[in-house]
């Protein structure tokens, strides 16, 4: 099978864009994939056949007819679109050359009962994937979708590439550290973290702990302007952006995603795979799904500073919760979030829809 991935991001590099690159990479060991991007930020990191185009509107002409000669050239048989400026290009373009269009939506967001979304999300798709079985349950409020028309499948990470990349050793004895990793913007809640990790060391001087956020944005010099008012500036470290954040994870205890808003996160499936204790916060998305409260993780409300400062001081004194807590996150990834799977049921939908 040929499939064609879009996405119109023009500067972002964030969750979505890092699924796209994990599953487009992956099938494109069997299949023949190509990806057509607006940014280099973002096609920089892709490692298959790719063009850049101007993607100005949802009815650009331009980039609507290099669309068309990319499909003819390549065969292709599916196109994929990632955000939704390419939902509408990807619709015509498939209606122009008889080939198969398939929404990738990652986000929990309701959709109004339109004409628009019932033509863009109806007529000129054949079908719509989503990453969490919630943002299934939101669309189908939506009286133009169907279940037929929506299939949930979850993200997938290549457990083999992060053992070869996560190469450092854990330490026997070191600072218990909790980590963070995302785009440094409002969404991602890092005020949040910032808060509640001070309350985990206030009038705590014994506690040995450290916080490393990885990720860069706009939004780094003032959370690092919190981190000193809290006090807090010694025991916290701005990694920045990683192109291999994977050693920082292996050589953390505990990660935290506390979004506001998030789908089915990456970052926590991978730090969760690398033996990190997860906290999360319900984040309106999949995590529900991913982890059962106290069994592998932890799920606290958002804006809790109380709430989450506490699991983390549960976390830091008690090891064998703590180890419990990381060897059954472990397991979750390994049995539900496999690369394989997520890829034979990607296929599976894209020749029946």
């Amino acid at each position: 099978m040929n499939i064609l991935f879009l996405n119109s991001a023009r500067r972002n590099w964030g969750g979505n864009e890092r699924s796209i690159q994990l599953v487009a990479e992956a099938l494109s060991d069997e299949h023949g994939v190509v990806l057509a991007y607006r940014s280099e930020l973002i096609g920089s990191h892709f490692g298959i056949t790719k063009y850049r185009l101007p993607f100005l509107n949802e009815a650009d002409l331009y980039t609507i007819a290099r669309l068309k000669s990319i499909i003819n050239k390549h065969r292709i048989d599916v196109i994929i679109p990632t955000k939704r400026k390419d939902y509408a290009l990807a619709g015509i373009v498939s209606r122009i050359t008889g080939i198969k269009n398939i929404i990738w939506l990652g986000a929990n967001r309701a959709l109004k009962n339109t004409w628009y979304n019932k033509l863009v999300y109806k007529s000129l798709s054949n079908g719509i994937i989503v990453n969490a079985m919630q943002i299934q349950q939101t669309l189908l409020k939506t009286p133009f979708l169907t279940e037929n028309d929506i299939r949930v499948i979850y993200n997938g990470i290549d457990t083999r590439l992060l053992d070869r990349r996560a190469t450092k050793k854990k330490k026997s004895c070191k600072t218990f550290t909790v980590s963070a990793m995302g785009r440094l913007d409002s969404n991602k809640g890092f005020d949040f973290l910032l808060k509640s990790f001070a309350r985990l060391l206030k009038n705590r001087t014994d506690i040995n702990a450290r916080l490393i956020i990885i990720g860069d944005g706009p939004l780094k010099n003032d959370y690092a302007k919190l981190a000193r008012t809290l006090d807090i500036a010694q025991n916290v470290r701005f990694c920045g952006y990683l192109s291999n954040p994977y050693p920082e994870l292996l050589e953390s205890d505990v990660y935290v995603s506390s979004s506001i808003s998030e789908g089915l996160s990456i970052a926590l499936l991978e730090a969760m795979y690398l033996a990190n204790a997860p906290i999360s916060t319900l984040a309106g998305g999949g995590v529900r799904e991913i982890i059962k409260n106290g069994t592998n993780g932890f799920l606290v409300d958002f804006g809790d500073e109380q709430a989450l400062a506490d699991i983390l001081y549960r976390l830091y004194s008690d090891r064998i919760l703590r180890k419990t807590i990381a060897e059954r996150a472990v397991t979750t990834v390994m049995e539900r979030y496999s690369m394989q799977k997520i890829l034979h049921e990607i296929i599976d939908f894209c020749q029946t829809a």
